[in-house]
């Protein structure tokens, strides 16, 4: 990826070739679809997306913090190490490999009927139920292109952006143990102390072997 002058075109043509972009994709216009037919238009279905909006950033730390920064356990004489621990520290052993920025499509293949289970089996009706699982396609697909972008050498040309590349960065080339949000700078990591001025954080020598004795493979 390493190209002078790289864009955003480049960038979405690259985005769409992986398979978790096209299935977290297709599970949006599956969901919008269904919630335009099933109608019964409600004021919370315009509440549910604020509200969705205004915790994701606290549900993007915690998946970090807890699954995707898990260390393995031996339980029992099994080791406890699930696949996108594993996917995760590759990523941060190689953060510009491609296909390890993605959310792992073997992950998603459960991850995906389960949102749709939520969905349709938690909310009082099925409409609300639908416009929760739209959104929720749509934020992680927003999480997945933000999260990629942030890997490419497409430069940030807005504040806001600049602030979400510059975080990220520091978290996989700085310290690994602050900056956990990636769709936005300052939030949850602002609230829950992982927030640092970058200036007064030692540089950490396990940022690309996260847990040092973990092994970074499969």
């Amino acid at each position: 990826m390493t190209r002078r002058g790289f864009t955003l075109g480049a960038a979405a043509r690259e985005f769409a070739k992986h398979p978790s972009p096209l299935m977290i994709g297709a599970t949006l216009v599956a969901a919008v679809c269904a919630r335009i037919i099933a109608g019964d238009w409600q004021p919370t279905d315009a509440l549910a997306p604020v509200v969705m909006v205004a915790l994701f950033p606290f549900f993007e730390w915690i998946v970090h913090v807890f699954v995707l920064h898990w260390r393995p356990k031996r339980v029992a004489g099994f080791t406890i190490d699930p696949l996108l621990a594993r996917d995760h520290r590759r990523h941060h052993v190689d953060p510009r490999d491609v296909p390890l920025i993605f959310i792992p499509w073997r992950a998603l293949l459960w991850v995906l009927p389960a949102a749709v289970a939520i969905a349709l089996l938690a909310f009082p009706r099925m409409g609300l139920g639908l416009t929760f699982l739209a959104f929720l396609a749509a934020l992680g697909l927003g999480y997945e292109w933000c999260h990629y972008l942030i890997h490419t050498d497409y430069k940030p040309k807005t504040a806001a952006y600049r602030a979400i590349w510059r975080n990220h960065r520091q978290h996989h080339y700085k310290n690994e143990h602050y900056w956990f949000t990636v769709t936005s700078a300052g939030t949850a990591d602002r609230a829950l102390g992982t927030y640092p001025e970058p200036s007064t954080v030692p540089t950490s020598p396990t940022a690309k072997n996260l847990h040092a004795g973990a092994t970074a493979g499969r």
